[in-house]
């Protein structure tokens, strides 16, 4: 009896070695198989190309428009409401750009008539036998102006500290930009006045950002090449002219 017992053991001692060394083979196989999965070189049609995107963005043209309801706006997700604020848009420069009407007129006119329309209805309506006009109590909350403020401050602090760096002259490239878009907006600005270039840009931001989501895929090719040719002009001009110019040692900042 003895002797059965140690052969059964035996034998079930040897089938768990078995099994064992068939698990391990198997694990072995599929780290193997894994591993030399990992080692492989991705093929050149699973790795997608990097495209040119017009200003080097790499978000989409919702993103970088902030998002949100202007972003909605601006390029025309809700086709009544885009319209209805470009239209406001025309409606106000043709009100007093064409027609010539002055803003404090306007709202003067406005502040008679809906004072004037609101006393009548108060002191006839026992006459018409209506009930008389309830005026809501108006109350502006102060969060969204402070909101609006603090961003304004920002901005504003943000394009102080760059007008500072490159009066400094740390940088002749962004000296020459801005000099140039300075130069632009004082040729743009003897053309028309403050409200008719505020409604030409405000167009463009209804129509410029929408037709280039559109036509995206066809721009950008034409905006790289534009820009590999600028470069080269600016490569040219900086080893003729701009490098030819003297300019003193920056002082080193303190740390």
């Amino acid at each position: 009896m003895a002797d059965e017992s140690e052969s059964k053991q035996s034998a079930v001692e040897s089938m768990m070695e078995k099994i064992s060394e068939k698990i391990h083979g198997n694990d072995s196989s599929s780290s193997s198989d894994s591993d030399s999965d990992h080692e492989k070189p991705a093929s050149p049609s699973s790795v997608k190309a990097k495209i040119y995107r017009l200003f080097g963005r790499e978000r989409p043209v919702h993103h970088v428009l902030g998002g949100g309801k202007p972003a909605d706006v601006f390029l025309w997700r809700n086709k009544k409401i885009s319209a209805g604020v470009l239209g406001g848009a025309t409606a106000i420069w043709v009100l007093f750009e064409l027609i010539e009407y002055h803003l404090l007129t306007l709202i003067c006119h406005i502040s008679i008539l809906c004072l004037a329309l609101l006393f009548l209805w108060s002191n006839a309506h026992t006459f018409i036998h209506k009930s008389p006009p309830r005026i809501p109590e108006i109350h502006l909350p102060e969060e969204p102006f402070l909101q609006v403020a603090s961003a304004l401050a920002i901005e504003l602090n943000q394009g102080l500290k760059l007008l500072r760096d490159i009066a400094s002259g740390r940088n002749l490239k962004e000296f020459l930009m801005v000099i140039a878009a300075f130069w632009v907006l004082s040729i743009v600005g003897s053309w028309c006045n403050f409200l008719t270039l505020f409604y030409i840009c405000f167009v463009l931001l209804h129509t410029v950002p929408v037709l280039y989501e559109k036509y995206e895929d066809k721009v950008d090719p034409f905006a790289e090449k534009a820009a590999i040719e600028v470069k080269k002009q600016y490569a040219v001009f900086d080893a003729k002219v701009l490098s030819k110019i003297p300019m003193g040692p920056l002082k080193a900042k303190k740390v």
